[in-house]
């Protein structure tokens, strides 16, 4: 057994350091990533009990404190869209038997949420390794379970770690409860996916872990054992259970009407535990020596019987209050901080066990009225302390109050009834409680918790006089304190004085901006010869990445007077007469046509036979080439002629093939074929028809067995030759259910036949008019349309509309990413060209990285947040004047995860009309009328600005006015155009591995679900008789269909409805195994299958490139195999001859210069030549890849084309291995690559010479990369309903394919169907403030070049946020924090009281992107810390040691790019690598500390500021149930009002929290959590500008930061970082990278704003930044 057991020690420490070794490749990402409703997911119930008992604030024994922490939390994830289960094993029970005290609370926790919530709260399972709890995983495929990494005790750690591992080995990913973070729209936490290695770990050690998990469990029972035996002696578990039941069942008899779970578990509780402390006390009677002690006492450690009844006298009295009082005046009750005395241990053990044993047995209360309401509120321990106080020290001393006849009354029914239920000895009266002397609380000198200590000082507003704030919160300052001018904080405002390094600083100067600061390529003139070449090289390129996107010949853009059209439609409906010269245009344009026409007609007539004779021998291939003619043709009357050509050799072939005897090899693709071509004549060509060609179409439906619709277009019964087997060439099936489901992509979509004059190569769609009429009336709109849609053309419209107009009006292309950006900027430059004035260029861009010509042209194309500083830079605004149109692509990236306030802040602040586009808004209404809202003030303000310039004119001034202008001249008009329709049809595959082979099954046939019920497609009404099913007619269908299913589940006929959903569903089962493993064999397959291009979508970017590889080593290995053995030497003597060769060559030259050309020399020279030239065609035939083994189509692109985008990445990173693969048709894409990297796999991938590309997200937004088939091989909490659409999306290219192919290589079933299913995401607004955006906007406000127009773009910001809108109560908040953050930025010195920047309010909003950061680094400069810090190596030298650099890296990597590492990982150890960061150096921490209480404490104040304001009704009930704490409060208890007098310091604090003794003191505790906050305020200290020095998780550990940044610095490797530091190379060079802008951007900052170019600190950034560069350059 010993040894069985230490077998088992050593395997539990086994498992504890497999998942620590997974630690470092957790993701720290966003759990409910854009589902409208999340994927289904486990909650580890255990997991939540000890993550919220473990909150710092929470006080022991306070159960509805902690309830409320429980609810918070879950109503969190209810909030966020989370779709979950909640699960409390059995087994995990005897993990609290050495803690008795949990052990109630556990199951008041579970009863709670059963009976008080509509959560799905499973109990039934035993452990994670039984049968049925596999059963309801692969019933029910969770996504990911969220479970704590460590329990209260080692064995619970254990316990947990089977469950990680246990879930992993049935592909369930795994969340860390520890480090989980929350803001509006998102949770945030430890992600660690299950991986076909866990899957492997579990099998191969099954048997071992089923044993340790049973060894593990015998220890846990012994517990139990251990835990009961001194207490209750002889009686088991099993005995107490039934003690309570007996108890139970006595209460019933007592109290026959009922009660609540309050009262009950008072009573019980306190009989069955005097009963067995009873018992306890007879038994160490018997047992202790035989000498005469009283009958009532003990002699150690535990209370004498009268002891115990006095305890629960004071626990019912307790319960009394929970009763009667609410919880507004139980949240002032005093805290009292002694402790029970020892003796008191042994009684209350036995107390929560028979508390545990009664909720046990509740369920024998089920037909009894027990009203189970306040489970949450059992006990409160702070309440029994205080009321045990009070009689131990206050009543004693002559302090006697009155409880009030209500408590009496109740408290004397409760004790009555005990003493009912007691039988074994009598127990003593209600009063007076207290009978015994002993006190049960320890003797304190401070035993209340003093509240005055605990208040915060309410600090006021300091009163500011400025524009801003009256205009945006003037009508809510009445409401608020406001300091006096001579209160100290106020006067304390003169400029302090500065550190005295930084006397010769300008601090106030205005910085340089992004802008000025982004490596500019080519712009301004030179002559120099390099640069030139580089900037036709670069123009070169561009029109060639272009001409790949969008292949269309230029067009030259010339300058016309446009004026914008009220009303497009108006103009166009205007009929004028016909002049002369217009009848001679038309006569002219009908010869033509007639002329034309003959020509085609001749063409046609040469090409007929070899068609025909063709479709004859093959049908598929003669009707391809007859399809190309018609592509071609323009005459309809030649058109009619070759379709009935067609028509006729399909009918020819169907006889032929039907007339084959066994007709189970029927091919109906000859039967589609034909319909085909009668659906073309009848609908496209109807009214050229003769009669002949009628009969022939009715011949051909009869011989398909359509009977019905044959006589409905022909009466002619004699039609079929055969009519004795007429039944042989029918196809079976009605005509619309054989349309339905062989035709789908084939049936016609209603397109509009009439062009519109505005729009040149295709008739527009009547939606894509409205878009154009948009853009002519100068309106704005928000267009959502599928991908593909042809939605961007709008887009180029605009463009053209305003390059037309003028040579200074602006279109500015914002879109989501820099591969974007390149991609539509190439796709203009390509498009169109214009002669403008020397110095202005038609398409400039602008990202962080680089721009060109971004000021100088007509069409901008930029990111959002560098169009941000652009609108926002106070002295760019006349540019910003000239803008035209804005064009936001993509525009459901204003509800992403990153950047999305950026989006809204653009939206906000142009005044010009936009386009917003998009294929993926479920709310897009809600959308529409937030903008409007927008537009609407932009009116009110256009008005203004319109009566301004009127008084300007009026008083002579002309400058600039018809510039200024233009600007109102808009329409404010905001459109929806709202379109469904995809131009091909996606058809979804189910891939599975059978029997070694993929195989694919089909998911959701297109247009139809044909179930023999009454919707049969036969019986349809729009289906009766009809010849032609159109699209929109399927759609009719599918509707119908779709409402027929739900009136059966409606009408009870549910289980009919899953039969029918059944009969649908793949046949296939989720594969096990790695199936990724057979990746390869996938590609082949679509390869066979005629399915490239395909793109296949994955989530790691590690996998996008293994994967990429391993079907490159694959085509390798299969040449090698066709190869002869001796291949390989062959083409290696072959180079050695060659070699030679060209040394002989060499030779005779020379021998040719001495010898003058001597005929014979140069016979020699020739030969040798004609050999080498023989021998390098031999070899390079060798080494040719053979058509089976690569994708690469070579036709598609000459070797000069080719070699043109391969030499763009000689000097990539990646470059010689994408070049490698791109040989083989292969490529990856992620976002980790290069610019030029990622666009050599675009360019080649759109020219069709790559095939198959692994992607990552990257090609979801937008970028135009159109394929036949989308392959999604691998799942993932970022494959969310938004991703699916967007890359879905790509399959089908819009005029090559009618279908598109959608295939699920390794995802489960159940995942497929959520996908399929899924609403796009709703665009929420996420909190739009920060404090350097305001800093930001005071300073537009203030230095604007038009200062109106300044404070109108900064207003508009804070008055218009997404969160807000229709929301008084979030935007009385917004104002709120709005004036916390002006008098922070006045309290640091960034503005003065005017709201006027002063200090370094340059260098804080210039490092925006990484607040508080960039607030704690100006103050850290400001103190002098860094002319400390940075002190050269020797007095007058100008550089620094190593170790000075070093420290210096140090302080900025834990200010900025700070990643973090879950807190288990903290315990390993490490050799190679420093992969925790250390932290400040001293006199940083003493400064950040400083800085951080200062913050707190105004942030605080600030709170307690709007608390004033609160609405406290919701704060007094439970989040999730709803369960409220109000009522009257107890008054006439003068007991009640003594306890509960604390109503300072309680004020911006929950009145949960309180019950904990917590006061708004607690608000300056370090990250205390959101939960302590009253929930109205929704926010948190994730809105204070705090950065704290170290993390803590739920249970006390820390989480520290990752030292990826001073690592490198050290070593200058990347594979240290990959490997100890767990971040993938490509992430890893990322994140070094922008850490290395930062200290750039820093480094030319610091420069600009001082004048001494001998400054320690200037230099010392700059040599940082020098050598940093250089290190990140080797890699």
């Amino acid at each position: 057994m010993a040894a069985r057991s230490d077998k088992c020690t050593m395997f539990l420490e086994h498992m504890s350091q497999y998942i620590l070794k997974h630690l470092p490749k957790a993701e720290y990402s966003s759990l409910l990533n854009d589902f409208v409703e999340s994927e289904f997911f486990l909650i580890d119930g255990d997991s939540l009990l000890i993550t919220c008992i473990c909150e710092k604030l929470l006080k022991p024994g306070q159960n509805l404190h902690f309830f409320y922490l429980v609810e918070l939390y879950l109503m969190d994830l209810i909030n966020k869209g989370g779709q979950f289960a909640i699960v409390f094993f059995q087994d995990a029970e005897y993990t609290y038997f050495s803690a008795p005290e949990l052990l109630p609370l556990r199951t008041a926790l579970i009863l709670h949420l059963q009976k008080n919530t509509h959560i799905n709260v499973c109990t039934q399972f035993t452990g994670c390794l039984s049968k049925e709890w596999k059963m309801f995983l692969d019933e029910n495929y969770p996504y990911f379970l969220v479970i704590a990494d460590e329990g209260l005790n080692h064995l619970q750690t254990h316990l947990f770690n089977f469950f990680i591992v246990q879930s992993w080995s049935v592909r369930v990913n795994v969340v860390l409860f520890s480090g989980q973070t929350a803001d509006i729209l998102r949770l945030y936490a430890y992600f660690m996916p299950s991986v076909y290695q866990n899957q492997c770990f579990f099998k191969k050690n099954e048997k071992v872990i089923q044993n340790a998990y049973r060894t593990l469990l015998r220890q846990l029972k012994n517990h139990r054992v251990f835990a009961l035996e001194p207490l209750f002696k002889n009686l088991t578990s099993k005995h107490m259970m039934e003690e309570a039941y007996e108890t139970v069942c006595l209460l019933q008899q007592v109290w026959p009407e009922g009660s609540d779970i309050r009262r009950v578990l008072c009573v019980t509780s306190c009989s069955l535990s005097l009963g067995m402390y009873h018992h306890f006390l007879e038994n160490r009677k018997e047992t202790t020596a035989k000498e005469e002690t009283n009958n009532n006492k003990v002699t150690s450690n535990c209370l004498t019987l009268q002891d115990a009844e006095d305890l629960c006298k004071l626990h019912c009295l307790s319960v009394v209050f929970l009763l009667h009082i609410p919880l507004s005046q139980r949240a002032r009750s005093r805290f009292i901080t002694s402790h029970w005395i020892k003796d008191t241990q042994i009684f209350f053990r036995m107390k929560k066990w028979c508390e545990y044993f009664i909720l046990c047995n509740t369920n024998v209360l089920e037909f009894w009225n027990l009203n189970l309401t306040h489970l949450s509120d059992l006990s409160d321990e702070p309440l029994l302390k205080n009321i045990t106080f009070y009689y131990e020290n206050e009543n004693v001393k002559g302090l006697h109050l009155n409880l009030g006849s209500a408590i009496m009354k109740d408290y004397e029914h409760l004790w009555n009834t005990v003493s009912k239920l007691v039988k074994k000895f009598k127990v003593g009266n209600p009063f007076p409680l207290r009978t015994t002397t002993l006190q049960f609380l320890k003797k304190n000198p401070s035993s209340i918790k003093d509240s005055s200590k605990e208040k915060i000082p309410n600090l006021g507003f300091i009163p500011m006089s400025c524009q801003m704030v009256d205009k945006f919160s003037g009508d809510i300052l009445k409401d608020l304190p406001f300091l006096k001018s001579d209160d100290p904080i106020v006067t304390s405002l003169v400029k302090q004085k500065e550190f005295d390094e930084l006397v010769h600083w300008h601090s106030h100067r205005l910085l340089s901006d992004d802008y000025d600061r982004t490596k500019s390529s080519f712009e301004g003139k030179t002559k120099d010869p390099w640069v030139q070449k580089d900037l036709q090289k670069y123009h070169r390129f561009q029109r060639l990445y272009g001409n790949s996107l969008d292949p269309v010949s230029s067009k030259l853009i010339v300058t016309q007077d446009i004026k914008w059209k009220k009303n497009f439609k108006e103009v166009k409906s205007k009929k004028t007469h016909e002049t002369k010269a217009e009848i001679i245009a038309r006569e002219n344009k009908k010869r033509l046509c007639t002329k034309e026409e003959q020509k085609e007609e001749q063409k046609w007539n040469a090409l007929s036979s070899s068609i025909e004779e063709e479709m004859t021998q093959n049908l598929s291939s003669g009707l391809k080439n007859l399809e190309d003619f018609l592509k071609s043709c323009k005459s309809n009357s030649v058109k009619v002629r070759v379709e009935m050509v067609a028509l006729t050799a399909c009918l020819k072939a169907w006889k032929e093939h039907c007339q084959h005897e066994g007709k189970a090899t029927e091919d109906l693709n000859i039967a589609v074929q034909m319909m085909k071509r009668i659906h073309s004549l009848m609908n496209k060509y109807s009214e050229l028809l003769q009669d002949v060609d009628r009969h022939l179409i009715g011949r051909c439906l009869k011989y398909l067995g359509f009977d019905e619709l044959a006589r409905s277009l022909y009466t002619d019964q004699d039609v079929v030759d055969d009519k004795k087997n007429k039944k042989r060439y029918s196809v079976g099936i009605g005509p619309a259910r054989f349309q339905l489901q062989h035709m789908g992509h084939y049936l016609i979509r209603e397109e509009r036949k009439d062009p519109d004059p505005r729009v040149q190569g295709f008739i527009p769609d009547t939606w894509q008019r409205e878009l154009l009429d948009v853009v002519d009336n100068y309106e704005s709109a928000v267009i959502v349309a599928p991908t593909s849609s042809g939605k961007t053309y709008a887009s180029y419209y605009c463009m053209e509309k305003v390059l037309k107009e003028s040579d200074e009006g602006v279109v500015v292309y914002v879109a989501p990413t820099k591969a974007l950006v390149n991609q539509v900027a190439a796709t203009v430059q390509n498009r169109y060209t214009k002669n403008l004035p020397d110095g202005e260029v038609l398409c400039g861009v602008f990202t962080r990285e680089y721009r060109h010509d971004a000021l100088n042209c007509q069409v901008l194309v930029t990111v959002p947040a560098c169009f941000e500083i652009l609108l926002l830079a106070p002295h760019r605004q006349q540019w910003v004047k000239r803008i035209r149109y804005v064009i936001f692509d993509e525009v459901h990236c204003l509800g992403g995860e990153i950047g999305a306030e950026i989006w809204e802040h653009l939206l906000v602040m142009i005044r010009c009309p936009f386009l917003a586009l998009s294929a993926t808004i479920s709310n897009p209404e809600h959308l529409t009328e937030w903008l409007q809202s927008i537009k609407h003030y932009w009116r009110q303000e256009d008005k203004i600005m319109e009566k301004r310039m009127a008084s300007k004119r009026s008083a002579g001034s002309h400058a600039s006015l018809s510039k200024d202008y233009v600007q109102i001249k808009q329409s404010y008009k905001v459109r929806l155009v709202l379109y469904g329709e995809r131009y091909n049809d996606l058809e979804k595959y189910i891939c599975s591995i059978k029997e070694n082979d993929i195989c694919f099954d089909h998911f959701h046939p297109c247009a139809a679900l044909t179930i023999d019920h009454k919707l049969c497609p036969e019986n349809f009404i729009h289906f009766k008789d009809k010849l032609i099913i159109t699209k929109m007619d399927a759609r009719k269908y599918e509707e119908s269909l779709k409402a027929e299913l739900k009136s059966w589940v409606k009408n009870g006929n549910i289980e009919q409805a899953k039969m029918v959903l059944k009969s649908l569903s793949p046949n296939s089962a989720y594969s096990s195994g790695n199936m990724l493993m057979k990746f390869p064999l996938l590609i082949e397959k679509l390869r066979e299958m005629e399915k490239l291009p395909a793109l296949i979508f994955m989530f790691n970017i590690t996998h996008v490139e293994y994967f990429a590889g391993s079907v490159y080593r694959f085509l390798k290995v299969k040449q090698k195999e066709k190869q002869s053995p001796k291949a390989h030497k062959e083409v290696h003597d072959k180079i050695c001859r060659l070699q030679k060769l060209e040394k002989s060559i060499e030779k005779q030259k020379t021998l040719e210069e001495k010898s003058q050309k001597k005929p014979r020399i140069l016979d020699q020279n020739f030969i040798l030549e004609a050999e080498y030239n023989c021998l390098l065609k031999s070899l390079n035939k060798s080494l040719e890849i053979p058509q089976d083994c690569t994708y690469t189509d070579q036709k598609v692109m000459d070797a000069e084309l080719l070699k043109t985008v391969f030499d763009r990445v000689k000097f990539e990173r990646k470059g010689a291995e994408l070049r490698c693969l791109a040989r083989r048709g292969i490529g990856y894409h992620h976002s980790s690559m290069t610019a030029k990297e990622k666009q050599l796999v675009e360019i080649l991938f759109r020219k069709g010479f790559i095939r198959v590309v692994t992607a990552t997200g990257t090609l979801a937004l937008g970028i135009n990369m159109p394929c036949k088939s989308v392959v999604f091989a691998q799942n993932s909490v970022y494959l969310d309903a938004l991703n699916y659409r967007q890359m879905s999306g790509r399959a089908g290219r819009r005029g090559q394919d009618l279908l598109g192919d959608v295939y699920f290589f390794d995802i489960p079933l159940p995942k497929v169907e959520k996908l399929v299913k899924s609403k796009v995401p709703e665009l929420r607004g996420q909190f739009p403030l920060k404090i350097t955006l305001i800093l930001r906007l005071m300073l537009l406000a203030s230095k604007a070049d038009d200062l109106e127009d300044g404070q109108a773009k900064a207003l508009s910001v804070l008055k218009h946020s997404l969160l807000s809108f229709k929301q008084p109560r979030a935007v009385e908040m917004l104002k709120l924090y709005f004036l916390f953050s002006l008098q922070f930025l006045v309290k640091e010195g960034y503005l003065d009281r005017e709201g006027n920047p002063t200090g370094f309010a340059g260098l804080v909003s210039h490092l925006h992107y990484h607040e508080p950061s960039n607030l704690v680094f100006v103050n850290f400069l400001v103190k002098g810390l860094f002319h400390n810090l940075c002190q050269p190596t020797n007095k007058g030298s100008e550089r620094f040691s190593q170790d000075v650099m070093e420290k210096l890296v140090l302080v900025l990597a834990n200010l900025f790019g700070r990643k973090y590492i879950p807190a288990k990982y903290y315990e390993k150890n490490f050799y190679q690598s420093k992969v925790f960061l250390d932290d400040l150096p001293e006199d940083f921490l003493a400064a950040l500390d400083e800085y951080n209480t200062k913050v707190k404490k105004d942030f605080a104040s600030f709170l307690l500021i709007v608390s004033k304001l609160a609405d406290m009704t919701q704060e007094y009930e439970l989040p999730l149930s709803k369960i409220k704490f109000t009522g009257k409060e107890c008054e006439d208890s003068q007991l009640v009002s003594h306890l509960m007098s604390c109503k300072e310091g309680r004020v911006a604090i929950s009145p949960f929290a309180c019950l904990s003794g917590n006061f708004d003191s607690a608000l300056l505790q370090p990250e205390i959590a959101k939960s302590s906050i009253l929930r109205m305020f929704g926010i948190t200290y994730g809105q204070a500008p705090i950065l704290w020095p170290k993390r803590y998780d739920s249970q006390g550990r820390i989480i520290p930061l990752n030292a990826y940044a001073l690592d490198f610095y050290k070593h200058g490797s990347l594979v240290g970082i990959t490997q100890d530091n767990g971040i993938h190379t490509g992430e890893a060079y990322n994140l070094l990278k922008d850490f290395g802008l930062v200290i750039k951007s820093i480094s030319v900052s610091l420069r600009e704003l001082c004048e001494n170019e001998d400054d320690n600190v200037v230099l010392a950034f700059e040599q940082l930044s020098e050598t940093y560069f250089e290190k990140l350059k080797k890699v």
